[in-house]
């Protein structure tokens, strides 16, 4: 009876290890993370380090723009062992960011129609679908605040400016017109702002995205390099880029206005990590550099950090279209803590506190990649995993739902939104067929 115990249990073991040994061979590292759509894979695990990276021009710029065609009815999401993915809502109109009120509300920014949606859920369909505000300025962030499970505002920020509405849990229409909190904000190139409170409510964060790819024709600053940098936040932007490329903070009311971080080319997606209190960035990084570069990237920010755009990026990496321009920046670069294979165009993102995942995925972090023009062969489409262990990100991203492209031309989604449902589903927006997705385990 014993040595069957033993064998049992030894045969148990065995399994375990050679599962352990499986998924240990599927994180890909350096040039074999680097893939496409064929070869994307759910629980596909990627580290992408700085030090491997090629050189600028190593492979041609490519401009490859994809097809949105319709959802095919034989189209299917794939998702890890042990989920499932199921239709949320569609007939949306370009659902783009995605944040759930603390009552459980879907609220959604479609950015074209300029409304903000609010969607109830019931038994996991939609029950109740309102047009919340309308007549918005390509609307992107959505906030609450304060936080806590009573919030008296609904927070917006439009392409040019911040906006809130009073608001009582449950409302499904705004009471009134928008109040302006904040009435400019840069206007032009990547248009998106997202928005976040910080912990104690007291500063609001608001991401800007660089007029340009790469601050073509800047120019000299007023006054000469030397007199700027004595007076301006490390890493900041004269001319058309003043304020852009970084993350500004105000306080609530939209007063005492400060770059609270700069040098990152395009945070489409906010978040506030809740072990640390840290804002995390979703960033777009820059084209015409190849295939391979320049990594777009998900990280924690620090206040006052300089993360390279547009002279260096990820650390000391000159972009030779600004040789030797900036020196006195190359060793100030704050390197990002999740590098993403390069043109994925990493959008929202969000933190896992739910408990309708297993444990392991309480912590991490969730980001929709939307897919960009510039890569020979097609990636992004699809949404990751970001691996955190006691509040510290691994570097590594995990494949999690993928099945948006259909071929090397058409693809039917583009993942846009992320946000955890109040009851530990995930929900993820696409905006090319305007749909959102409900992932549980």
């Amino acid at each position: 009876m014993k040595n069957r115990i033993w064998s049992v249990a030894t045969f148990v073991w065995s399994l375990t290890a050679a599962a352990t040994t499986a998924r240990a061979e599927l994180v890909l590292q350096g040039k074999d993370a680097y893939g496409s759509w064929q070869s994307d894979k759910p629980g596909i695990v990627r580290l992408i380090r700085p030090q491997d990276l090629v050189k600028p021009r190593a492979t041609p710029s490519f401009a490859n723009s994809s097809r949105v065609v319709s959802r095919p009815p034989e189209a299917s999401l794939q998702m890890p062992a042990g989920f499932k993915i199921e239709l949320f809502a569609e007939g949306l109109r370009g659902p783009r960011i995605v944040r759930v009120a603390p009552n459980g509300d879907v609220f959604v920014a479609e950015t074209r129609a300029g409304n903000i949606r609010v969607l109830r859920a019931s038994e996991g369909k939609v029950a109740t679908n309102e047009v919340f505000a309308s007549g918005l300025k390509q609307p992107f962030g959505i906030a609450f605040f304060p936080s806590g499970d009573n919030p008296q505002w609904v927070y917006v920020a439009n392409t040019d400016s911040v906006v809130r509405f009073p608001y009582q849990p449950g409302d499904l229409k705004a009471r009134g017109k928008p109040e302006t909190v904040v009435p400019s904000l840069p206007t032009g190139g990547h248009s998106t702002r997202d928005i976040v409170f910080t912990p104690d409510d007291k500063r609001m964060l608001v991401s800007v995205g660089s007029l340009s790819n790469v601050a073509e024709g800047m120019g000299t600053p007023p006054g000469g390099l030397e007199a700027w940098s004595r007076t301006q936040p490390l890493g900041a932007a004269w001319a058309s880029e003043t304020e852009r490329a970084a993350v500004l903070a105000f306080n609530p009311d939209g007063k005492e206005r400060k770059i609270y971080a700069t040098g990152i080319r395009n945070c489409v997606g906010l978040a506030i990590q809740p072990q640390t209190g840290l804002p995390w960035c979703s960033t777009n990084e820059r084209d015409g550099l190849g295939d391979d570069l320049v990594p777009d990237y998900v990280t924690s920010v620090k206040e006052g950090a300089f993360y390279g755009w547009p002279w260096f990026y990820i650390g000391s990496n000159e972009d030779p279209r600004h040789r030797r321009a900036r020196p006195d920046l190359e060793d100030k670069v704050t390197v990002p803590d999740v590098l993403v294979q390069p043109h994925s165009a990493s959008m929202g993102m969000t933190f896992y506190q739910g408990t309708q995942f297993p444990a392991e995925y309480r912590g991490d972090a969730f980001a929709a990649q939307h897919g960009s023009w510039n890569r020979s062969k097609r990636t992004g489409y699809k949404v990751i995993r970001i691996r955190v262990k006691d509040g510290k990100p691994t570097g590594e991203y995990e494949d999690f739902v993928t099945g948006f492209v259909i071929n090397d031309r058409d693809v039917w989604g583009r993942p846009v939104g992320v946000a955890v449902a109040k009851d530990g589903s995930l929900l993820v927006s696409e905006d090319g067929n305007g749909t959102i997705w409900r992932v549980t385990h």
